[in-house]
């Protein structure tokens, strides 16, 4: 008889291993290799057995939209999708004191007084610490039903005999079943405790909202699977210097991904944001160059940022790059297309560049802002203050189209901003989008990032 053959399978990325190893040659992650069964040694009666078969239907046909518990907190609802669907299971990391067990804290109590059945159960903090933190928030008077415990199966008989219609774990990390030998926070620890609760919830058509630690590159820890298995994931970012905290989607099943909400950190909790552009863009100087006003999309909605730029002379021979909130290597593409394209010099200059208000941009078409702050910095040129700009610039120095444009330049009319420096729209997003002069903006159409000087002397 052949002796069967170990194996070993990654859980981050699927890669298959003859013997186990604390990282992947595949992926590269740590800690997520595990043992699985091979099919060859199941028993043969488990494999003979006759399947139900499955109810096929049409794709075409009537299906009711699920169902919303919306918490009263617009923005936690908008980047939900509209509310919580009853029996789905939600995501949450962040960096630790980002304000993750506070806001989860508000939207229970707030659900729990509109009658919703709400357990919040804590692994890391005692009743007490909870009860400080409800009443320094003046939620003390909220119905809502608290608990202390990390063994899963504690919390699992809790919950059938409770019978909630919305469950806070905080934190699936620190979570254990006891009949898996390895401690608490492991990969197999925390893949059957999620594993576990959301059977029970999609069962029971409870709504389970999981807080989950993240890692040092800001990925939330354990294994990769954990983020597949949940409806939706949503990370709270921002920085702890700053008063403002940003509720981002990256998966919803029941909902568009990338849309964010809004909050401001206060000693009475975080508070909605519900304009957040005109609280990005306060305190502007009008006299002061370097600075840019980037209409951008974060899903479904504008929000304008200020993006500021400083070029100053540098003593070393490797000058500084920095860059806050927003991609490096897309910084020193753009400054290699200004060089390349403009006859502009970065040599021997410290560049350092910043999203004001904490904020994060991801889309390409914050590039022509960029370009913009670094050509008013480097030049002593201020920007016009009622001026907008969007674009992509491609390598030879073309200003592409970008979509929503008649969005971001509804919001800059809202805000009092009266220009707009934008690309050309191609023949196609035209056709889909309308035409932009339907704005009360003036604007300003761009072909070459080169047409920015000409901006300058113009206005």
């Amino acid at each position: 008889m052949a002796k069967q053959q170990d194996r070993f399978v990654c859980q981050a990325c699927g890669a298959v291993q003859s013997k186990w190893s604390g990282r992947c040659d595949a992926c590269g992650e740590w800690n997520s290799i595990v043992e699985e069964i091979p099919l060859d040694s199941i028993p043969k009666g488990l494999k003979a057995g006759k399947g139900k078969a499955v109810e096929l239907v049409d794709l075409k046909g009537e299906s009711k939209s699920p169902p919303r518990w919306t918490s009263g907190m617009t923005e936690f609802d908008r980047t939900c999708g509209g509310g919580i669907v009853p029996g789905s299971a939600i995501l949450i990391g962040g960096d630790p004191g980002i304000g993750k067990s506070t806001v989860l804290l508000q939207i229970v109590a707030a659900l729990a007084t509109q009658g919703r059945k709400c357990l919040y159960i804590s692994g890391e903090e005692a009743v007490a610490q909870i009860r400080l933190r409800a009443a320094r928030l003046d939620l003390e008077d909220a119905p809502l039903k608290l608990g202390a415990e990390t063994n899963l199966r504690n919390i699992l008989a809790s919950i059938n005999d409770e019978e909630p219609d919305i469950v806070v774990i905080d934190s699936i990390q620190t979570m254990f079943v006891d009949n898996v030998e390895s401690a608490p926070g492991s990969v197999s620890q925390v893949r059957a405790s999620a594993q576990e609760i959301i059977r029970l919830a999609k069962r029971k058509g409870f709504a389970v909202l999981i807080v989950g630690h993240v890692t040092k590159d800001g990925q939330i820890a354990g294994p990769r699977v954990l983020e597949h298995m949940v409806d939706t994931v949503l990370y709270f970012e921002g920085d702890r210097g700053h008063q403002f905290r940003i509720l981002r989607a990256v998966k919803n099943r029941f909902g568009g991904t990338d849309e964010i909400g809004v909050f401001e950190m206060s000693d009475q909790g975080l508070h909605e944001v519900p304009n957040p552009s005109a609280l990005f863009l306060t305190n502007r100087s009008d006299d002061v160059s370097g600075a840019a006003v980037f209409a951008g999309m974060e899903g479904s909605r504008p929000i304008l940022v200020e993006i500021q730029a400083l070029v100053s002379p540098s003593s070393l021979a490797t000058p500084r790059r920095a860059v806050v909130g927003w991609d490096s290597g897309r910084l020193a593409m753009v400054m290699a297309v200004l060089e390349a394209r403009c006859g502009m010099s970065f040599a021997g200059v410290d560049v350092y560049l910043n999203v004001a208000g904490g904020m994060r941009i991801v889309e390409p078409a914050a590039d022509l802002a960029v370009a913009a702050a670094l050509m008013s910095s480097i030049s002593d040129i201020p920007i016009p203050q009622q001026a907008v700009l969007f674009g992509e610039i491609s390598l030879a120095g073309e200003v592409r189209p970008v979509a929503q444009s008649n969005a971001r330049l509804k919001e800059a009319g809202k805000l009092g901003f009266t220009k707009a420096w934008m690309p050309a729209l191609s023949q196609h997003l035209a056709n889909k989008e309308g035409s932009t002069q339907k704005t009360s903006l003036d604007v300003f159409e761009l072909d070459k990032v080169g047409d920015l000087r000409l901006r300058f002397a113009g206005d």
